[in-house]
C-alpha cells in the first residue's frame, strides 16, 4: 500500500522531530556515538595514509548503514512499523534542539562574563581552539557554528529522510559523522579522510541551499533582513572554502546584519576565511538572534520535509 507508506513516512519524520524537541541528544547511549565507536574500531585496522584506504573505510561504513536501512524498510510490516523506524532514525540523526540549547548556553556564559565556561563549552559547537578566542571571537565562532549546523544537524537529516527514507537518513548521519571524525585537513587525515569529506560535500549540497532559502524567508520573522541575506549569499557564499558552509553562514550574516569570517584557528591549522556579510562582528545579542533564526529555519525545514514525504506517496 504505497499511499499508506508515504503518509507513515511523513508521520515518522514528524515523530522524530518531536522526539528531538523533547529529548535532544542524550549524554549517554546515543546511536551516533555507537556508530562513532564502530568507525574508530574499524579505523584501527583500515588506516593507511592514502585516499584509497580512506575511500574503502568510508564505503564500508556508509554502505553498511544503507544496507541496514534498506533491509529494515523492506521488511517493515505495515506503515506503523515504517513510521516507528523512521522516527527513531530521524531522532538519532537530528541535532537541532541541542544546537539551539548550546548556542543559548554560550550566550548566557558570555553575558555573565564567564570566558572560561564559554571556552569549555565551545567544543560542543565546533572544532576551533577556544584558548585563542576572546569574548568577541567566541561569539563569532558560536554564530558561525549555529548557522552551519542548522544545515548539517537539522535541515539535511530532514531532507534526506523525506527524499530517501530510512536508508537516506541513516546514510546522511553516517557521512556527516565520518566527516567530523576524519574529514579535516590534519596531517593524519589529509589523504585518509579525503573521501569522507568529499562525500559530505555531495550530501550537503542541496540541504545547504535549502537552508539558505529558508534563512532568507525566515529572516523577517526574527527582525532580520531578507534582502541582506540574499545579498550576502550572492556576493560572499562562494568565497568560503567549503562549497556548502558558505551558504548558511553568509545568509545568516546578511539576515542578522553582522560580519562573519576572518582568521579561524583550528587545533591543527590557522585558516584565513573571507568576510561574510556587512556590519560589525557579532556580539551576544546577535548570537541570541542567530539561535532564534536557527529555530525558525528548523521549523521551516520540517514543513518542507513533510511536504516532500507526503507528496512522494508513490514511493514504496
Amino acid at each position: 500500500m504505497p499511499v499508506v507508506r508515504g503518509w507513515w513516512l511523513a508521520a515518522g519524520i514528524l515523530g522524530g522531530q518531536l522526539a528531538d524537541a523533547l529529548i535532544g541528544d542524550p549524554s549517554r547511549g546515543h546511536p551516533v556515538a555507537g556508530f562513532g565507536w564502530a568507525a574508530s574500531a574499524l579505523e584501527q585496522r583500515s588506516y593507511r595514509d592514502s585516499r584509497a584506504a580512506g575511500a574503502a573505510h568510508t564505503a564500508v561504513l556508509v554502505g553498511g548503514l544503507i544496507g541496514a536501512g534498506t533491509l529494515a524498510q523492506r521488511r517493515a510490516r505495515g506503515g506503523w512499523m515504517l513510521g516507528s523506524l523512521t522516527a527513531l532514525a530521524t531522532w538519532a540523526a537530528l541535532g537541532g534542539t541541542t544546537l539551539a540549547r548550546t548556542g543559548s548556553a554560550m550566550a548566557d556564559l558570555l553575558d555573565a562574563g564567564d570566558l572560561d565556561g564559554a571556552r569549555a563549552l565551545l567544543p560542543s559547537l565546533c572544532g576551533r581552539d577556544p584558548a585563542a578566542l576572546d569574548a568577541c571571537g567566541l561569539a563569532r565562532a558560536a554564530c558561525e557554528s549555529v548557522a552551519e549546523n542548522t544545515s548539517d544537524a537539522q535541515v539535511a537529516p530532514l531532507f534526506w529522510a523525506a527524499v530517501a527514507g530510512l536508508p537516506g537518513v541513516l546514510a546522511y548521519r553516517g557521512i556527516n559523522t565520518l566527516d567530523a571524525m576524519i574529514g579535516h585537513r590534519s596531517e593524519r587525515y589529509l589523504r585518509f579522510g579525503w573521501a569522507a569529506a568529499r562525500l559530505d560535500d555531495v550530501a550537503n549540497y542541496l540541504p545547504a541551499r535549502v537552508t539558505g532559502a529558508l534563512a532568507v524567508g525566515c529572516a523577517p520573522l526574527v527582525g532580520g533582513s531578507a534582502a541582506g541575506a540574499v545579498r550576502a549569499w550572492q556576493r560572499d557564499a562562494a568565497r568560503h572554502p567549503s562549497p556548502n558552509a558558505g551558504v548558511p553562514e553568509a545568509t545568516f550574516a546578511g539576515a542578522l546584519g553582522v560580519r562573519l569570517g576572518g582568521p579561524t584557528q583550528y587545533r591543527h591549522q590557522l585558516e584565513i576565511r573571507p568576510a561574510l556579510g556587512d556590519g560589525p562582528g557579532p556580539g551576544v545579542a546577535d548570537l541570541r538572534r542567530a539561535v532564534r533564526l536557527s529555530r525558525t529555519v528548523q521549523g521551516g525545514a520540517l514543513l518542507v520535509a513533510l511536504l516532500i514525504s507526503a507528496v512522494g506517496v508513490k514511493r514504496c
